[in-house]
C-alpha cells in the first residue's frame, strides 16, 4: 500500500484509482443498459405484432375462425424473409394457423429465438397468439450498434473522466489555498514574533477546530514567553543596583590586598548582567521592516568604543573596507551590539601584540578577524548557544556574547558564518540585507 505524506497526493491518487475503476465499469454498465433497452424495444415490437395479428382474426358464418392477413404482414411472415413467424392456438392448444406449416412448434425458450404471446377473444373462444423472431437474423443496424459500442461510444468516457479528474484537482488546490496561507503565516512565528496567529478566514469547517486549537496554544506560549522575558529583564535590573552599590563601597575602601580582584569580579558580573538585559531586549524586539542603518558607521562606532579596551590588553583593532556608507535593513543599536560582541570576543582570544580587523563590504557584509587559536570545526555549531564555553575554567565570560550575535542575526533575517583562516585565527562574517535606494525627486 502506497503511503503519501502529502494530503494532495493522497486525494489525487484515490481520484486516479476511482477514474480507472469508472473507466472500466462505466462502458460495461452503458453496454448493459443499451442491451436492456434494445431487448425492451424488441419485446414491445413483438407484442405489437401479436396484437396486429389478433386484429386480423374473425369468425365466419359457420363459426370457423379465419385469419385474413394483409399483403404487408404476409411478406413479413413469408418463408423468403425467414425472420419472423407466428402460431395461433385455440383454447385446447390446437394449432389453428402458422406461418411455417412444416416447422415444429415454437419452443418455450431458445438461445436464438425471442418472441411474445397474446390472448384474443374471437367468436366466444379464447385464442392464443405467439410471434417469434429468429435472432440469428437480427436487424443489422442493431448488431452494429451493439458490436461497435466500445469503438464508437465507450472510449469517450475515458477523456471525460480525465477532464473530471483534472477539474477535481484544480478545485481541490483552490480549496486548500487558505491552508497554504496559514502555513506561510506559521513560518513567521518565532520567539521574536509570538503575536502572529493563523488566519481563520476561508479555512474549511473540518480544519477550523485544529486552527483554532493551534492559535489557543500560541496564546499560551506567548504568555509563557512574556513571563520568561519579564523575569530576565527584572532579574537583570535588580542585579544592577546592588552591583553599583558594591562597586562604590569598594572604591571608598583603602587600597588593600584583594581590591583589584574584587573590581575584576564586579566588572565580570556587570558584564553578565548587561548581556542578560541585551538578551531580554532581543527577545522583545520587533523590527520595523522600513528601518535601515549605515553598517559602515555602526562598525566605526564599535571600533572607536572598544579601542581603549583592546589597547589595555596590549592589542590593536582596525577598521577596514569601504569608506562610503553601506545602508542595510535593520536596527543600528542591535547591529552595534552584535558587532561589538564579535569584536570583544576577538580581542579576548587574539594573541598579544596582534590586531583585530573589522572589515566592511559594499554588499552588506562585515568580517571580524583575529589572530587567535581559531575554533575547532566540531565546536563551530555550538559557540552560539547560550552559556556555552569551550574552556569551562575561564572566568572572564558566561558564554552569552555569541548567543547575542545569533539573536541579532535571526531577528534581521541575516546570516553568520564562522571559519578558520589559513594563517591562523578565526573569521566571523555577518551578511545583512541591503536597503533599496530611495527614489529622489528633483
Amino acid at each position: 500500500m502506497f503511503r503519501f505524506k502529502s494530503l494532495t497526493s493522497r486525494i489525487v491518487f484515490l481520484h486516479i484509482v476511482a477514474v480507472a475503476v469508472a473507466a472500466i465499469f462505466l462502458p460495461l454498465l452503458l453496454l448493459w443498459l443499451l442491451n436492456s433497452e434494445i431487448n425492451q424495444l424488441h419485446r414491445e415490437a413483438m407484442r405489437d405484432q401479436a396484437a396486429d395479428l389478433g386484429q386480423n382474426l374473425s369468425v365466419d358464418s359457420d363459426g370457423k375462425v379465419q385469419l385474413n392477413l394483409p399483403d404487408s404482414l404476409r411478406g413479413l411472415y413469408s418463408d423468403a424473409y425467414g425472420r419472423y413467424r407466428y402460431d395461433i392456438y385455440d383454447a385446447d392448444d390446437n394449432l389453428l394457423f402458422s406461418s411455417h406449416r412444416g416447422a415444429p412448434r415454437l419452443p418455450a425458450s431458445a438461445d436464438r429465438i425471442s418472441g411474445a404471446s397474446a390472448s384474443k377473444l374471437v367468436g366466444g373462444q379464447t385464442l392464443r397468439i405467439q410471434v417469434a423472431e429468429d435472432l440469428s437474423h437480427r436487424d443489422v443496424i442493431i448488431d452494429d450498434i451493439v458490436a461497435n459500442f466500445f469503438r464508437r461510444v465507450g472510449w469517450i468516457t475515458i477523456p471525460i473522466l480525465l477532464i473530471l479528474l483534472a477539474t477535481d484537482i484544480l478545485i481541490f488546490r483552490r480549496a486548500v489555498i487558505p491552508l497554504l496561507r496559514a502555513s506561510e503565516e506559521a513560518r513567521s512565528i518565532g520567539p521574536a514574533r509570538t503575536d502572529i496567529r493563523l488566519p481563520t478566514d476561508g479555512i474549511p469547517s473540518e480544519i477550523l477546530p485544529l486552527v483554532t486549537a493551534v492559535n489557543q496554544a500560541f496564546d499560551r506560549l506567548e504568555d509563557g514567553f512574556h513571563v520568561q522575558r519579564q523575569f530576565t529583564a527584572d532579574a537583570a535590573h535588580q542585579l544592577r543596583t546592588p552591583l553599583a552599590i558594591l562597586r562604590t563601597r569598594i572604591e571608598t575602601l583603602d587600597a588593600a590586598k584583594g581590591t583589584r580582584e574584587l573590581h575584576a569580579d564586579i566588572e565580570s558580573m556587570s558584564r553578565i548582567v548587561s548581556q542578560l538585559l541585551e538578551i531580554a531586549e532581543l527577545d522583545t524586539l520587533v523590527l520595523d521592516p522600513a528601518e535601515t542603518a549605515d553598517l559602515r558607521a555602526v562598525c566605526a562606532e564599535v571600533v572607536g568604543s572598544i579601542a581603549p579596551y583592546a589597547l589595555a590588553q596590549h592589542k590593536d583593532i582596525a577598521l577596514r573596507g569601504t569608506d562610503g556608507p553601506v545602508r542595510v535593513k535593520g536596527n543600528a543599536e542591535m547591529l552595534q551590539r552584535a558587532i561589538f560582541n564579535l569584536a570583544e570576543n576577538a580581542i579576548k582570544y587574539t594573541a598579544d601584540a596582534t590586531s583585530v580587523d573589522v572589515e566592511v563590504y559594499e554588499n552588506g557584509s562585515v568580517q571580524v578577524r583575529d589572530c587567535g587559536p581559531g575554533i575547532a570545526p566540531a565546536e563551530q555549531g555550538l559557540i552560539f548557544r547560550r552559556f556555552w564555553r569551550s574552556d569551562r575554567q575561564r572566568t572572564d565570560g558566561a558564554g552569552l556574547g555569541l548567543s547575542i550575535v545569533r539573536g541579532v542575526v535571526d531577528d534581521h533575517d541575516a546570516t553568520v558564518k564562522v571559519e578558520n583562516l589559513p594563517s591562523g585565527g578565526a573569521q566571523f562574517t555577518l551578511s545583512f540585507r541591503l536597503a533599496k535606494a530611495e527614489a529622489t525627486t528633483v
